[in-house]
C-alpha cells in the first residue's frame, strides 16, 4: 500500500492556476523528490500535502485516510507530518536536547530523553546535547533540525529546500548523510529542491516539475538517459540539441553525421528529429582523425566540460579527463560514442515547449 497518495490537485491562488493535475504515489520507507526550478509550483504540492494550502481539485491520502480534497482540508497538526525548513528555524535560546525535544514534550520524560540519546546519536553529534545552535555549523543545525523533525516518529517527514543555505561542496555529502538516515528509520519523505544533485544523492524516485505540472516522474537514471521531453532533457545534466532526419531503419542524419540507434516510435524514413547530445557522448581521442576547435572550456577538478565546435560548425559539449588540458581555439581529437541515444520527433519537440 502507497503510504501518499496524490491524485489529480489542482492548487489555485485567486484566479491563477499554480499546481495542475498533478498526480504521484509514495510507498512506505521511500524518498521521492519533488524537483524544478523556481516557480515551478514544487514547493506548493509540498504545503498542500502539509496542509497549509486548501486543494480546488484531486485529494491526497495519507496513511490510507483522506486528508484534502475539494471540500476537505484536515489540519497540519492533525496529519502526523514533520516538516525541515530552509532556513532550519531551530529555538536559538534552547539547547540542541531541547530543541530536539519541543516536539516529544508530552512523552514521558524517561522516553523523551532516550529519544534524544537516540537520534543524537544517529546524526553524529552525541556530546552536543547541550551546545546552542549558534555555535554549530550550518551542516549541524540542518542535522539537529532533521532530527527534531523525526523525534515523534512522523508518517510522513517533508523537506522543503533543506539544504539551500549551506555551502554548495556540503548539499550532496549532507543529502547522502541524510538519505542514510532516513533510510536507518524507515521513514518516507519527500525532498523539495532545484538542485539535481541533491535529488540524485538523496531520492528513490524523482517528479520533474515546470508550469504547475509533473513532466516526469521516474528514476534519476531514466531521467538522465530516458527523458520523455526537452525540457526534462534540458533541466536534467547538460547537452545539446542537435537537428536530424530518419534515413532509414534506426540511423538519423545530423551535422555530426550518421547516428544509430533507436528513433521514436511511427517516425519513418523522411521524419525530421531533435537529437539530445550529451558530454559523454562526444569522447576525446587524441588519435582520432575528427577534430573540433575548443570554444570554451570549464575546469572541473578531475574533469573539462569543453564547449567544441564542430567542423559543421554544430557546437556540442565533451567531458574530457583533466590531464587533457587544451586551450580555446585549439583543435582536439573526437570520436562520437552514443550508447543512450536520445530522440524526440520535432511535433512532440513543440508540443513539450508550449
Amino acid at each position: 500500500m502507497n503510504l501518499l497518495q496524490v491524485d489529480q490537485i489542482d492548487v489555485s491562488y485567486g484566479k491563477a492556476r499554480i499546481v495542475q493535475e498533478v498526480s504521484f504515489a509514495l510507498g512506505e520507507g521511500k524518498i521521492g523528490c519533488l524537483l524544478g526550478p523556481s516557480g515551478c509550483g514544487k514547493t506548493t504540492v509540498l504545503r498542500a500535502i502539509a496542509g497549509f494550502e486548501r486543494v480546488g481539485q484531486g485529494s491526497i491520502e495519507i496513511a490510507g485516510r483522506r486528508v484534502s480534497d475539494k471540500k476537505t482540508c484536515m489540519p497540519p497538526e492533525q496529519r502526523k507530518i514533520g516538516m525541515v525548513f530552509q532556513d532550519f528555524a531551530l529555538f536559538p535560546n534552547m539547547s540542541v536536547a531541547d530543541n530536539i525535544r519541543f516536539g516529544i514534550r508530552a512523552w514521558k520524560q524517561q522516553e523523551q530523553d532516550a529519544r534524544i540519546h537516540e537520534l543524537l546519536a544517529m546524526i553524529g553529534m552525541p556530546a552536543l546535547g547541550q551546545a546552542y545552535p549558534h555555535q554549530l555549523s550550518g551542516g549541524q543545525q540542518q542535522r539537529v533540525a532533521l532530527a527534531r523533525a523525526m523525534a515523534p516518529k512522523p508518517t510522513i517527514l517533508l523537506l522543503d529546500e533543506p539544504f539551500s543555505s549551506l555551502d554548495v561542496e556540503l548539499r550532496e555529502q549532507l543529502a547522502r548523510e541524510v538519505r542514510n538516515i532516513l533510510k536507518q528509520e524507515n521513514i518516507t519523505a519527500i525532498l523539495v529542491t532545484h538542485d539535481q544533485q541533491e535529488a540524485f544523492a538523496m531520492a528513490d524516485d524523482i517528479c520533474v516539475m515546470h508550469e504547475g505540472r509533473i513532466q516526469q516522474h521516474d528514476t534519476a537514471y531514466n531521467l538522465y538517459h530516458k527523458p520523455i521531453n526537452h525540457f526534462v532533457a534540458d533541466f536534467i545534466g547538460e547537452g545539446v540539441i542537435v537537428p536530424g532526419m530518419v534515413v532509414g531503419g534506426n540511423t538519423v542524419n545530423t551535422e555530426l553525421g550518421n547516428i544509430h540507434g533507436l528513433v521514436p516510435v511511427g517516425c519513418k524514413p523522411g521524419c525530421h528529429v531533435d537529437v539530445l547530445v550529451r558530454p559523454d557522448d562526444i569522447v576525446h581521442d587524441d588519435e582520432a582523425t575528427e577534430t573540433a576547435t575548443v570554444v570554451e572550456r570549464a575546469f572541473r577538478g578531475s574533469d573539462f566540460l569543453y564547449t567544441l565546435r564542430m567542423p559543421s560548425g554544430a557546437e556540442v559539449l565533451s567531458l574530457v579527463p583533466s590531464h587533457h588540458d587544451h586551450e580555446i581555439n585549439e583543435k582536439i581529437g573526437i570520436h562520437l560514442k552514443f550508447d543512450h541515444l536520445v530522440i524526440f520527433k520535432k511535433q512532440e519537440a513543440a508540443q513539450a515547449e508550449d
